[in-house]
């Protein structure tokens, strides 16, 4: 079998050459130059409420009354960082799941070693989940994102992957407002076994106004969860 996905992957990339997911530069998923504009969250000023950058005084994305512990956010989404989230997701270039985990590593790693920052060690997690795709996501793009790229984050850190979230029909979030979202979203989330006790890490892809992870974080620590810190591949602000 190993060698047969072998000569498979070699006839894909004669067929479809690998090119950079952001400039489309021939060689790799993402060349070095498109790595380097990257827009990289620092921890340090970050909110660590919502994970929006320059906002640990004064934040304007959140009121600091998120039912998380907190938050942290590996990009801002925008330039070769967009891509990456879109050209994964709607791309199907689902190579980058592990190479988005490791981005989400990085920023969880830098984010507990600031000082006055309350991220825990990764140690103390007892479990790494996520926000699952609706059915009918599911169905149009044939795989779950967010799932792929939780289970290599949990493999990263060295901490149980857990399937613990359903996610009930609701509207493409991104056609809605701020309002909107919030009700979108209400009451969306169950949860498939008891979390009693648990201090769990909840990824998602991107957080613009917060509402589905914030439902998300409700429904885990209605299920008993002691603790949900939420991580996210990019944010908006």
């Amino acid at each position: 079998m190993g060698l047969w996905r072998q000569v498979a992957q070699a006839a894909e990339e004669l067929l479809w050459p690998t090119g950079c997911i952001a400039c489309d530069q021939p060689g790799t998923l993402l060349c070095d130059q498109c790595q380097q504009q990257l827009a990289w969250v620092t921890q340090r000023w970050a909110c660590p409420v919502c994970g929006a950058p320059y906002g640990w005084l004064a934040c304007t994305e959140c009121d600091r009354s998120w039912e998380s512990a907190g938050c942290v956010s590996a990009f801002s989404y925008k330039g070769p960082a967009a891509a990456l989230v879109t050209g994964y997701k709607d791309g199907h270039e689902r190579r980058l799941a592990p190479v988005l985990a490791s981005a989400l590593a990085c920023a969880l790693d830098e984010a507990s070693l600031c000082p006055g920052h309350p991220l825990p060690s990764l140690a103390e997690f007892d479990g790494v989940t996520f926000i699952p795709s609706t059915a009918e996501a599911y169905r149009r793009r044939g795989f779950d994102p967010i799932e792929e790229v939780s289970r290599s984050l949990a493999t990263i850190v060295d901490v149980p992957w857990v399937d613990t979230l359903f996610h009930g029909p609701t509207q493409d979030q991104r056609t809605l407002g701020r309002e909107d979202r919030a009700a979108n979203v209400a009451f969306s989330f169950s949860t498939a076994a008891s979390v009693e006790g648990a201090t769990l890490l909840l990824v998602d892809d991107v957080i613009t106004t917060g509402a589905s992870v914030r439902e998300a974080t409700r429904a885990l620590l209605c299920r008993g969860a002691d603790k949900v810190w939420v991580a996210s591949v990019a944010r908006t602000w």
